[in-house]
């Protein structure tokens, strides 16, 4: 086939239990549109390339961003309105023109509000493009899968789609996100969101970190040693313990928390 099949979702009962599988439905063919997945439109993170936008940001937070030991980020981190004193354990080394800083922590660069022009005005429009994106995601109406599992998805497969639950979401034990590289998920939860220590996320047939977001009213932890994939829009705190790992964004609208973890991103 030239092109690309498209998937509808539906919800079946298994031993008493809800999983998210998928039934194929062919729309018109398989030669559409290349580039169009299925599930739901995509969030936007803001135009591409602009350090206005929270998609040009690995780790973005409003009060502040820790670090106890080690870690690895990939990508540009960014913290306003609060000031670079508020990232700590990353020994910043600013740079000679104050627009940024760089860590031995980073690869990237470092942004904070009490940097030098453009800095400052980029910083808002970031933090005003993420909060726009929670809304958006928050937003989304007509799920696909209302109350899967009751908030426990461990196990599960998911298939592309538009997931609401109106308590919290626990990961606890390994659960597959499994679609094409052009297919969207999104995650409503208007509680926290957790995933056990030692646990993952596994994408496969190609499913992309990008295209799936976690859009979580409460708190997203990640347990020691887990691995999370995909982007977290958070209304208060990300926190990684120990030796997390993640590829995706930590978006949170206060603190972002490490502890010798991997971050990078999609």
């Amino acid at each position: 086939m030239s092109g690309l099949c498209r998937f509808k979702t539906r919800q079946f009962a298994s031993a008493g239990r809800l999983t998210a599988l998928f039934l194929v439905v062919i729309l018109g063919g398989c030669g559409g549109d290349n580039n169009k997945g299925a599930g739901p439109a995509p969030v936007s993170l803001g135009s591409a390339g602009s350090l206005g936008a929270a998609g040009s940001y690995v780790i973005l937070a409003k009060t502040g961003i820790s670090n106890v030991t080690g870690s690895t980020v990939t990508g540009d981190v960014g913290l306003s309105p609060a000031a670079a004193s508020f990232i700590t354990g990353f020994s910043l080394v600013a740079d000679a023109t104050n627009v940024f800083s760089t860590s031995t922590s980073v690869i990237g660069k470092v942004y904070a509000a009490n940097y030098a022009a453009p800095t400052p005005s980029n910083l808002t429009s970031a933090i005003g493009s993420m909060e726009t994106a929670y809304t958006d995601a928050a937003g989304r109406s007509t799920p696909d899968f209302l109350e899967l599992g009751t908030g426990n998805i461990g196990g599960m497969t998911l298939a592309p789609g538009l997931y609401k639950w109106t308590s919290a979401v626990t990961i606890p034990t390994n659960v597959t996100i499994a679609g094409g590289a052009n297919d969207v998920w999104i995650f409503q939860t208007s509680g926290n969101l957790s995933i056990s220590a030692a646990k993952s996320i596994v994408l496969s047939g190609g499913a992309q970190a990008k295209n799936i977001f976690w859009q979580v009213a409460g708190q997203a932890t990640l347990g020691a040693t887990s691995h999370f994939e995909g982007i977290i829009l958070s209304k208060t705190a990300i926190t990684l313990q120990t030796g997390a790992s993640m590829k995706g964004r930590a978006l949170a609208q206060t603190q972002v928390a490490l502890d010798n973890n991997v971050v990078t991103q999609p």
